[in-house]
């Protein structure tokens, strides 16, 4: 049995999520593909503190509209059986409530949420020993891979285009995901059962 840590928004979630919220909002027309990077302050015309303002107040009706990725939950479902489903995300805390809603409305369950209100993730991976990551962030994922020493899914979007380190796996969707987790998963039985001869 593996832990996996698992982001939430632009992972288990579209990362597309919340493009229509702000062009709705402040009245733009953004195109996802457009999107090169993780910060999104630049893309709209408002000021950064004017933006995080309407975010902090929005951030619950954005949760509960966004959509499962593609195959996010077909993969959790299964990996839920014979695995520990830890979900680590940048939410507030005072989020949580919200979240677990989300889960439990399209019927995924998990071992444990934890909301840590900051994208450096690197100490609760370690907290809880977790053995992989999926992430789409791209500093996030380089971080947690070279600081825990696990392999990391890195999922494809427009704004995590750097290179990345072997050790970090980049996949277009939860489907390519779940083939390379799985393969993984055999080879790390493998190297168990030899260790135990």
């Amino acid at each position: 049995m593996k832990r996996f840590g698992i982001d939430i928004d632009g992972t288990v979630t579209s990362p597309t999520s919340i493009i229509p919220f702000i062009n709705k909002a402040f009245n733009l027309n953004i195109l996802y593909e457009d999107v090169n990077q993780y910060e999104l302050t630049p893309f709209v015309n408002v000021p950064e503190a004017e933006f995080a303002k309407w975010f902090t107040e929005n951030e619950p009706m954005i949760y509960e509209g966004s959509p499962p990725a593609l195959g996010a939950l077909e993969a959790l479902k299964k990996w839920k059986q014979q695995h520990e489903l830890f979900f680590i995300s940048a939410r507030g805390p005072h989020l949580l409530d919200v979240t677990e809603e989300w889960f439990f409305q399209h019927g995924l369950t998990f071992h444990h949420i934890e909301l840590i209100g900051s994208h450096d993730k690197v100490e609760t991976a370690k907290k809880h020993k977790v053995d992989i990551f999926f992430e789409d962030k791209h500093d996030n994922a380089v971080m947690i891979h070279e600081e825990c020493q696990i392999p990391v899914i890195l999922f494809d979007t427009p704004y995590n285009q750097d290179p990345v380190p072997e050790g970090v796996v980049r996949v277009k969707n939860w489907l390519e995901a779940y083939t390379w987790v799985e393969t993984w998963l055999k080879k790390e039985e493998q190297l168990r059962k030899k260790q135990l001869v």
